[in-house]
């Protein structure tokens, strides 16, 4: 049972008094309506009976005999759980959405439609409708985020002779976020104007945009970046080196920082090197020049001389200490489960942590 914790009033949450009905599953939709419920909306996840969200069952990691995937992504919702293949879980799905402002989906192309719940069918003026597809309306491609990374050119440039993922689904967060904002702009004109409208987003075309300077670079200029591992395509030095015991990363941005970190390794600054453009040039030798220098200290050493941004290559736990010694509260409480803070501050209608993930039940 989903028990309400302390937060902002309704009159003071951002979003309080909209209603979300909730028809996401997995990770890119979800992320988005726990955005909203941060936010003060009241999100309604509607979930398969039985078997619920895909991601229920997507551990280990486990907390008791919760998947840790399902609870990053669903607090702040209550649920109801809804057979869409029976006349009667249509028609509750109907008298859902007849009470919110909001319906956020992301099934497979003309799922709704077959329900009679998509936006055309519904007919409703002032509703905003939020469709998230993997690869847009007219294709039934699979929209998972491992396969938006290879055909959308990501992990072309992320490993070094070998594609490679990133970490997490970034794709995903990514359209959750621009979910997010499409959702808020619509509400923005509804409130302005009364009437709603139909946003859509699909993976691939998230992942194009977000790819900013490298997609720019093809757009504009025709180039196609090849695998880069942690180098930048247009600033140097600009990634991983070693020390005498573990790896730091340098983030050298200009050329007068470039001369600081000279200055503090004790090098000339060699013509070579002058310039960023320079140094992108000659980045192999760069690298060779600089590690050669850092190779004779440990990390800590380093951090203690160089007058440049710099820092280690942490693991989650060291990532989470940092965050917390910064003062940063990374996490919060929620009926006794540690969740990962939202990172949005604000003055006067902060974020609230209302609901944790709603649980399964049996029907």
């Amino acid at each position: 049972m989903n028990v309400r914790h302390t937060g902002p009033e309704r009159k003071t949450r951002a979003l309080g008094g909209l209603v979300i009905a909730d028809f996401s599953r997995v990770l890119a939709a979800p992320y988005a309506t726990m955005m909203l419920g941060d936010l003060g909306a009241e999100v309604i996840k509607v979930e398969q009976p039985g078997r619920g969200d895909e991601t229920r069952t997507w551990g280990p990691p486990w907390v008791e005999d919760e998947a840790t995937y399902f609870l990053s992504v669903n607090r702040n919702k209550s649920s109801v759980f809804i057979d869409l293949g029976t006349p009667e879980g249509v028609e509750s799905a109907r008298q859902l959405i007849a009470r919110a402002d909001v319906v956020v989906e992301n099934f497979k192309p003309g799922t709704m439609k077959k329900f009679g719940l998509d936006y055309e069918s519904l007919g409703r003026e002032d509703l905003v409708y939020c469709s998230v597809t993997g690869f847009g309306a007219g294709s039934e491609l699979p929209g998972y985020d491992l396969l938006v990374q290879a055909v959308g050119g990501l992990m072309s440039m992320t490993g070094t002779d070998q594609p490679v993922k990133t970490g997490v689904a970034l794709v995903d967060v990514l359209t959750g976020l621009h979910a997010t904002i499409g959702i808020l702009a619509a509400l923005r004109h509804r409130d302005a104007t009364g009437q709603g409208q139909l946003v859509e987003l699909n993976l691939l075309s998230v992942l194009l945009s977000s790819m900013v300077n490298q997609s720019a670079g093809y757009a504009l200029a025709g180039a196609v970046p090849r695998f880069m591992g942690n180098r930048h395509p247009s600033i140097a030095p600009y990634e991983v080196f070693p020390t005498a015991d573990r790896p730091i990363v340098l983030a050298v941005g200009n050329d007068r920082q470039f001369e600081r970190l000279c200055a503090s390794l004790d090098l000339p600054v060699d013509p070579r090197f002058a310039t960023n453009t320079l140094r992108v040039q000659h980045v192999d030798e760069l690298y060779e020049v600089l590690s050669a220098r850092l190779l004779t200290k440990p990390a800590e050493h380093w951090f203690s001389v160089l007058d440049v941004p710099c820092g280690p290559v942490n693991d989650l736990a060291a990532a989470f200490d940092l965050a917390s010694s910064l003062g940063l509260s990374p996490t919060v409480d929620i009926d006794g489960l540690s969740f990962v803070s939202n990172p949005i501050r604000m003055s006067r209608t902060p974020v609230s942590y209302r609901l944790r993930p709603p649980q399964l039940r049996s029907e």
